[in-house]
C-alpha cells in the first residue's frame, strides 16, 4: 500500500482494489503481535539454560532480560509451536506397589575398592539433557582402577537399556565370574529379567538402600562430572 500511495491517493487505491475504507484503518492500526520477538526471546532462553527449563520459567525469564510480559500458557504455546519446547528434570521412576521384583542386599556396603579387575562393578542410570531431548545413559564402572567397562545411551530407560549395558561388560571383559554388580532399586534392576541374567551369568547382586544416593557414590559422582562438563 505504501507504495501505490506515492502516486496514487489511498482512497483510488482501495477503490481499485475493492477493499473498504474502514477495513484498511482498522487493519493499520491493529497492534503489532510481538511474536516475532516473543519467539526469539523463548529461543535464547532456552539455549542459554540448555533446554532445562519448562514454560513458566522461561516466562519470568522472558520478563526479567526481554521486558516481554506474556501469560505462561501463551509462552508454552509458543514454544510447541516453533518445537523449542524446554523439559524438565525426569522424575526416577521407583517400582510401584504390589509389583514383582527382587531386591538384593546391600553387599557392596560402601567398600569402594577391590583388590582386583572385576571384583567389583556399580552401575547407575542417568538423564542426559542433549538439546531439547532427553537420552537415558547407563554406564557400569570398575571400581579396580574407575574404567569405565561398559555403556549405553537409550531413548528410554527401560529394562532393555541396563540388560544390554551388562552384556556388554561381560562380553568386553570375557565373561568373568562372580563379579559384584551393584546398583541402587531402581525397578529396572530389580527386575526378574536383570536379577536372571545376573544370576545367569555367575554374578552376584548388590543394591542401595531405597533412596540413598551414598550407597552408591562412585558412580553417582561419575555422572554428575559427565553432566556439568560435558553437557552444560
Amino acid at each position: 500500500m505504501d507504495v501505490f500511495r506515492q502516486k496514487h491517493t489511498i482512497r483510488a487505491v482501495l477503490a481499485a482494489l475493492g477493499i473498504a475504507r474502514s477495513t484498511y484503518y482498522r487493519w493499520t492500526k491493529k497492534p503489532k503481535t510481538g511474536l516475532s520477538k516473543v519467539a526469539l526471546g523463548i529461543t535464547e532462553s532456552c539455549q542459554k539454560q540448555k533446554y532445562r527449563y519448562g514454560h513458566r520459567k522461561i516466562t519470568k525469564l522472558l520478563k526479567r532480560y526481554y521486558k516481554i510480559k506474556r501469560h505462561r500458557n501463551t509462552v508454552q504455546r509458543v514454544m510447541q509451536k516453533l518445537n523449542i519446547q524446554c523439559r524438565v528434570k525426569p522424575k526416577r521412576k521407583w517400582k510401584s506397589q504390589g509389583e514383582a521384583v527382587i531386591i538384593a542386599p546391600n553387599l557392596l556396603k560402601r567398600n569402594f575398592t577391590a583388590s582386583q579387575p572385576n571384583e567389583k562393578w556399580v552401575t547407575d542410570i542417568t538423564y542426559i539433557q542433549y538439546g531439547p531431548e532427553i537420552k537415558y545413559l547407563s554406564t557400569i564402572i570398575d571400581l579396580f582402577n574407575h574404567e569405565v567397562v561398559a555403556y549405553k545411551l537409550y531413548n528410554h530407560q527401560q529394562t532393555p537399556l541396563v540388560i544390554d549395558t551388562l552384556n556388554a561388560a561381560l562380553k568386553a571383559k570375557g565373561h568373568p565370574n562372580g563379579v559384584l554388580i551393584h546398583s541402587d532399586q531402581g525397578s529396572v534392576y530389580t527386575s526378574y529379567a536383570f536379577q536372571g541374567l545376573v544370576q545367569e551369568k555367575d554374578s552376584i547382586s548388590s543394591m542401595s538402600r531405597r533412596g540413598n544416593c551414598w550407597d552408591n557414590a562412585v558412580i553417582e559422582s561419575f555422572h554428575s562430572t559427565i553432566k556439568s562438563e560435558e553437557f552444560q
